[in-house]
């Protein structure tokens, strides 16, 4: 325990400083900024009719990929979250140092994912069109975020408490009204998939999961939650309760509002364009604020865990860092390179690439911590070698469905992937060798 607190002392964590429900409101805000707003479309694009059930799957899957974290989380909490755990398995060396960076780089990704969203939902409110608005506000939002995340603990978590919980209630009460004026009619969903193919199905799964991933948010930020052992499971699981019921009810009515090609053609908006049939202007302005609030909470979510983890591998010596003349603690730097990586994939990439990118990243990296637990850590966390096997299992099919339909329409995606993870895997072996 000495060698943890020496660890971290110095990184200006405050231990103790997030309840229950503030971890809870965090790993809801980077989901619920994340998923519903952002994925919505692009997974209705792939599943087609299914897309409810791509996110009831996703959460099935989620639900899997949790057990593994809640049950290391309570052997191990740390400041580090996922970073910590791959080096009780692997060891702080290459492996270890690689997969969390493929973490660390999902959540980048994630972050522009949502100031993208932001952008695209708050570009509905504004009467002119121009090529160079939705970056300009994605960046904004990245910026704003970045102030919000140098404040202290205690901010952060009412900020985000409050803000999880307005967006939590609008979505429910806007979803029940859309229910209530379509009559329960569902007319772009089937029980029969007209015209989603198998791969499909299965590809929009894989990218629905990435509507849930920010639950791996609140192990990040273990160090700080009281009684971690005990809470951080506790807010994982009830992050992804909540998550799960809101987006089962938002895109049940969704899909009770709009064809599956008017989501898809609105698939950066469609939560706003479903809410013009039903409210009319009124529907379309309330849509897009609760979007506002969703996708600002994500972001600040977001980077307030991910800079940890990276601040974590900094202290473990895993990758470099320079302070660039910077005051502050470690954590204050990664904050910062975090935003503006961020802010370069908000203003130059559009949000189905950003997502896929993403998604990739995240699915192998899950696989790891699995493999980790279930390789080197089963007995010391006492962990069930059936969930683990079916954890990985369930990650390697719709991994490997999604490659498979992305290799077919866009293989820029899965050359980008396999390009980003050369790249990390070589920058770090070489580090490490430079290092010793």
């Amino acid at each position: 325990m000495a060698e943890h607190d020496h660890e971290h002392g110095h990184q200006g964590y405050q231990k103790g400083s997030l309840s229950l429900w503030g971890a809870v409101s965090l790993g809801t805000g980077v989901m619920i900024g994340a998923g519903i707003f952002a994925l919505t479309g692009q997974v209705a694009q792939l599943a087609r009719e299914w897309f409810v059930l791509a996110f009831v799957c996703g959460g099935i899957i989620a639900g899997f990929s949790a057990y593994s974290y809640v049950k290391l989380a309570k052997a191990y909490p740390s400041a580090g979250g996922i970073a910590m755990f791959l080096s009780k398995a692997y060891g702080k060396g290459s492996v270890t140092a690689i997969f969390a960076l493929l973490m660390y780089f999902s959540m980048v990704i994630n972050e522009s994912l949502v100031a993208r969203t932001f952008a695209s939902y708050t570009s509905q409110l504004i009467s002119f069109e121009a090529q160079w608005l939705v970056p300009l506000l994605a960046v904004g939002l990245l910026v704003f975020a970045f102030f919000i995340n140098i404040l202290s603990n205690q901010f952060i978590q009412t900020f985000s408490f409050f803000m999880a919980f307005v967006k939590a209630l609008g979505l429910v009460i806007l979803a029940a009204g859309g229910l209530w004026a379509s009559g329960i009619q569902f007319e772009s969903i089937s029980a029969i998939p007209e015209e989603a193919t198998g791969g499909g199905i299965l590809a929009g799964i894989a990218l629905s999961i990435l509507a849930y991933k920010g639950f791996t948010t609140i192990t990040n930020s273990g160090g700080e939650i009281v009684e971690p052992k005990k809470n951080v499971g506790r807010a994982i699981i009830i992050s992804l309760i909540i998550c799960a019921l809101i987006y089962v009810l938002v895109t049940l009515a969704v899909g009770s509002s709009l064809s599956i090609d008017e989501i898809v053609k609105a698939k950066d908006y469609a939560l706003a364009e479903a809410a013009r049939p039903v409210y009319g202007e009124t529907g379309l302005w309330v849509t897009v604020a609760f979007a506002i609030v969703a996708t600002v909470s994500g972001v600040i979510a977001s980077a307030f865990a991910v800079s940890r983890m990276l601040a974590m591998l900094t202290n473990m010596k895993l990758v470099p860092h320079s302070h660039f003349g910077m005051p502050g603690s470690i954590q204050k730097h990664t904050l910062v390179y975090t935003i503006v990586m961020a802010m370069v994939l908000a203003a130059f990439f559009d949000l189905n690439r950003i997502a896929s990118l993403g998604a990739i990243f995240y699915i192998v990296m899950d696989i790891a911590i699995h493999w980790g637990v279930l390789r080197h850590l089963r007995q010391k966390v006492n962990a069930n070698i059936y969930i683990l096997v079916s954890a990985i299992a369930l990650d390697v099919i719709v991994l490997a469905a999604f490659i498979w339909v992305k290799w077919t329409s866009d293989p820029l995606v899965i050359w980008a992937s396999l390009i980003g993870m050369a790249l990390i895997a070589a920058g770090e072996i070489l580090f490490l060798r430079k290092k010793r």
